[in-house]
């Protein structure tokens, strides 16, 4: 009960985080979807909270943030956010909690791993969506939006979230774990 208690804690404070921290841009779409910043606290939730506190609330927010500011825009940005966002959190989540070693090499695979993954999900929402209006999305405007675009919001996702992975982990407020190899499991 203890631990689900602080996992829904820490999930709602990722929320409210999600929720100001695009205000650094100042609302200028075009350097939020540079740096792409509602990401890091959805990042954060899944690995620290686990892949399915990461998943609710990578999805809540886009659409929490397009209801209560008007940013992003609730068709189709936000609805493709929410689905790229949930699978970040869940992909970070499930990979990382599920790493023999949790590391520095284990984090950097999940984060890769997750940003591929949102990345895919966001371009298949982005055609079921554009396509339901009649409209194409091409991949030219997947390249973009996914890449090229994004490059200095992915370049600040591989240097901002190990980086506070690695000062939880001094703190003491995240540990790095190893897990026991199952023999010696099974001599206990």
């Amino acid at each position: 009960m203890h631990k689900t208690t602080k996992k829904l804690t820490l999930s709602a404070m990722f929320i409210a985080v999600g929720m100001v921290l695009p205000f650094l841009t100042g609302q200028i779409q075009q350097i939020g979807n540079m740096l792409l910043l509602m990401h890091l606290p959805v990042i954060l939730c899944g690995l620290i909270c686990g892949w399915q506190y990461g998943a609710l609330s990578g999805f809540i927010l886009p659409f929490l943030r397009s209801v209560t500011f008007g940013m992003p825009p609730l068709f189709p940005t936000a609805i493709a956010m929410a689905f790229e966002l949930a699978t970040y959190g869940l992909v970070i989540g499930f990979i990382y909690g599920r790493s023999h070693w949790q590391c520095l090499i284990s984090l950097y695979r999940s984060l890769i791993a997750a940003m591929i993954a949102g990345r895919i999900v966001w371009g298949i929402v982005q055609i079921v969506l554009l396509g339901l209006i009649g409209k194409s999305f091409t991949w030219q405007m997947f390249i973009a939006g996914a890449l090229l675009n994004a490059v200095p919001g992915i370049l600040v996702q591989l240097t901002l979230i190990p980086t506070i992975m690695v000062a939880l982990n001094r703190t003491g407020l995240v540990i790095f774990r190893r897990k026991q190899p199952l023999e010696n499991l099974a001599v206990r």
